[in-house]
């Protein structure tokens, strides 16, 4: 079991990749804090690691509010004494619109959630791990952090954002015994997905899909689950020489 006997952090763990990563950390033996804005996701993912015999905590909170931040990270502290891996995950999609036209309270609550408060789980994570002198981040990027998304501004430009954080704290810390990695999933099949086909083409989302499957070398949408696996390992001590990578998860979709 790869991590037996580490504590997992994972925010957006109510749903989509962060719930599967949950489930993927208990599965390696790690006990488990869901944190969600959502309280009644987190407690069916965290139902569901204990149904299976697992140790799961629930924290309701808003990444991108310091004081919520800074409280889910004392009460991880407080109830098992150390965070061992930090899956700073919880992110949305926003909304699909022209640049040109795209709504500043939109641009602000999508860089609000998914950059801020990427920033704000690194400021409140990091000092742990360096005094432990140990740990392993994996911040949630995506392809869109590597090329451009059009009509996808805000989601786009946050995801570039978070490679570039994953980059300098792993310059910063890996002398402390941290490493920080990112993952960049390609289209999974998660709500987020249903919810970006319904907005390109609220007639007939489908035709969005398919679409999408026509482009990627393998054929299909990615599974939640194998996202998690990546995760999974960069959290590890399997990738102890992984530091500041951005790991593609899109089945080559960006490699043609």
């Amino acid at each position: 079991m790869k991590l037996e006997g580490k504590v997992a952090l994972v925010t957006g763990g109510g749903n989509g990749i962060g719930q599967a990563a949950c489930l993927a950390f208990a599965r390696e033996g790690a006990k488990v804090v869901v944190v969600d804005v959502d309280a009644a996701a987190s407690e069916t993912t965290a139902a569901a690691i204990r149904d299976a015999g697992g140790v799961a905590h629930v924290f309701k909170a808003d990444v991108s509010q310091s004081s919520d931040v800074q409280a889910y990270v004392n009460y991880t502290v407080d109830t098992f004494g150390r965070i061992d891996t930090f899956f700073n995950n919880a992110g949305i999609e926003g909304v699909v619109s022209p640049l040109a036209e795209y709504d500043e309270a939109n641009w602000d609550r999508v860089i609000g959630i998914n950059l801020k408060g990427t920033f704000l789980g690194l400021r409140y994570v990091l000092p742990v791990m360096i005094a432990q002198k140990y740990g392993t981040v994996v911040n949630t990027a995506s392809v869109a952090g590597t090329v451009g998304a059009p009509n996808m501004a805000a989601y786009s430009a946050s995801k570039h954002a978070i490679i570039g954080l994953t980059r300098t704290a792993a310059g910063e810390v890996g002398k402390h015994g941290v490493r920080v990695n990112a993952v960049c999933p390609g289209p999974i099949k998660t709500r987020m997905m249903q919810s970006l086909e319904a907005m390109i083409n609220p007639n007939e989302p489908s035709a969005v899909a398919k679409a999408n499957v026509a482009r990627n070398p393998m054929g299909r949408y990615g599974e939640a689950d194998e996202v998690a696996q990546v995760v999974v390992f960069l959290a590890s001590d399997e990738s102890r020489y992984v530091n500041g990578a951005a790991w593609l998860v899109d089945g080559g979709r960006t490699a043609v």
